[in-house]
């Protein structure tokens, strides 16, 4: 009768996971604050405009990162900030 191999040993990808974490931890992730919007296209408008308004661009560094349109007359965009003005 044939054997029914059980499942493999996970030790090694329990290995990669915790090494690609710690990795991770080090790093640092950037100094920016990003949030991303897919909105109509009037909605995108005062939702950037509302960020301009909170967090000023000479202080916050304030900008569209990156914007593509989508069906509909909806827009993805990505806003991104400073966490402060210091």
């Amino acid at each position: 009768m044939a054997r029914i191999p059980g499942p493999p040993p996970l030790d090694g990808l329990r290995r990669r996971i915790e090494q690609s974490r710690r990795e991770r931890a080090g790093q640092e992730k950037g100094h920016f604050i990003r949030e991303t919007y897919r909105l109509e296209r009037g909605a995108a408008r005062l939702k950037a405009r509302e960020w301009f308004d909170t967090w000023p661009k000479a202080a916050y560094w304030t900008e569209v990162e990156s914007w593509r349109p989508l069906e509909g007359d909806r827009i993805e965009f990505t806003m991104r900030r400073l966490p402060s003005a210091d």
